[in-house]
């Protein structure tokens, strides 16, 4: 995906009360407003730019069912959309339909803001993505809708592994680390053979994934950090063997800036979003003049033997408890995210929010990589604390250590651990 999933890689603060929590009891079934008049849509600025014919088509969709519907529509930024929504939610002008990043939707839902939806209303929801189910899922109900899907893949170049003997992207976790191996020899302590921000936290959890590890597991209602395990802390070694062998730059920094390193031509791979590659590609970063047609995706393989699961970023479509138009907000989502939006918004570059229409991806070589890599997937724990154990950036603060030597591995596990469990399930 080209655009930068901002969205779906932080949670922001919650600074609104929801008056009318109790409200779910009466609308949560989507069964409010089957006969409204009026239906506010919010959404983010991508689909004004990329595909507001897709958007049209959901509104004439709904119009043919309820004429004289008035649809109106609203579009923000990422940075800017849930301060209005926070505010909004506050008041009785919630809109009918909204987006959200994935990763944004849960603490919302702990606080009461979104209905409860019924899957079976939604086209292909028996196959959405396991990664954009599990945000929209708590407590066995279901609180919105996948929209579509982004996915991280390896992007390596051409040119620096060719000079070793590679002319092709590694197919085994084997052959990518002999490659890798190869390429540090040859450009020495100062060049990243792989830059992979020590922070970054989305590619350190899937090598934890991995090996059978996981961030946090629920036993008996409550959940209970899994840091420590070996399966985690096999797949948290394993990334710090990453970080000692190829990791040559500053092993403090986050990954936001990863697309311009790798533009600067100091490194020969990164695993990132799909889009990041492209982009350093792009003249206004390139600054070796040579990436362009010379930087390649691929699907990253996984120490495990098989491919490296990923977190999937990505958007989903809710519906607020305060709407008063939930059904019809209801068929609107649908219209957007059904059969004939999906294609469109594969059309438009995207990934689909189901794995039948991924499935078809994986046959034109122009998507196979992304639709390969997004097949296998992780998601965020959806515990109630899980946004302050974001806020608090306790994985970052792990792998810096881990990363920098301040810790050992196992130390550096068990102080999160106890991080995390300290507020994983406090509401």
């Amino acid at each position: 995906m080209k655009r930068k999933l901002v969205a779906a890689i932080g949670i922001a603060g919650m600074m609104f009360s929801i008056a009318a929590c109790g409200d779910s009891d009466d609308k949560g079934s989507g069964g409010a407003g089957g006969d409204a008049k009026e239906l506010t849509v919010w959404l983010t600025v991508d689909a004004q730019n990329n595909w507001p014919e897709l958007v049209k088509a959901a509104d004439d969709a709904v119009a043919k069912k309820h004429p004289g519907i008035k649809i109106k529509h609203e579009y923000y930024g990422w940075p800017d959309k849930n301060a209005k929504l926070d505010a909004v939610l506050a008041t009785d002008k919630a809109p009918d339909v909204v987006e959200m990043g994935n990763t944004e939707m849960l603490p919302y839902v702990v606080k009461g803001a979104f209905a409860p939806v019924d899957p079976a209303k939604f086209d292909q929801s028996d196959a959405w993505l396991d990664g954009l189910k599990d945000s929209v899922t708590y407590e066995d109900k279901t609180y919105g809708v996948p929209y579509y899907a982004g996915t991280r893949v390896g992007n390596y170049r051409k040119d620096v592994f060719g000079e070793v003997g590679v002319k092709a992207a590694p197919k085994t976790y084997a052959e990518l680390t002999a490659a890798l191996d190869k390429v540090q020899k040859k450009q020495g302590d100062k060049f990243s053979a792989w830059y992979q921000p020590s922070r970054d936290w989305y590619a350190a959890m899937s090598f934890v994934y991995d090996a059978g590890g996981s961030i946090a597991k629920e036993e008996g209602g409550q959940w209970k950090a899994n840091l420590s395990s070996p399966e985690s802390l096999k797949g948290l070694t394993e990334f710090k063997k990453v970080l000692d062998s190829y990791m040559h730059g500053d092993k403090t920094k986050d990954e936001s800036d990863r697309y311009i390193v790798y533009g600067q031509g100091k490194s020969g791979m990164i695993f990132a979003p799909a889009w990041e590659g492209g982009s350093a590609a792009d003249p206004k970063n390139d600054k070796t003049g040579k990436l362009k047609g010379n930087v390649e995706n691929f699907v990253m393989p996984g120490p495990s033997g098989k491919n490296l699961p990923v977190f999937l970023g990505g958007s989903d479509l809710a519906v607020p408890v305060k709407s008063d138009a939930q059904d019809v907000a209801a068929e609107w989502i649908n219209a957007l995210t059904g059969a004939a939006g999906q294609k469109g918004l594969m059309a438009k570059g995207n990934l689909p929010n189901n794995k039948t229409d991924l499935a078809t991806l994986k046959n034109d070589p122009a998507t196979v990589v992304p639709a390969t890599a997004a097949e296998s997937n992780w998601f965020v724990p959806m515990a109630p604390g899980w946004g302050q154990v974001e806020k608090a950036q306790v994985l970052q603060t792990m792998l810096q250590s881990i990363g920098t030597g301040k810790k050992s591995v196992e130390e550096a596990a068990k102080d999160a651990d106890a991080a995390i469990d300290k507020v994983i399930n406090t509401k």
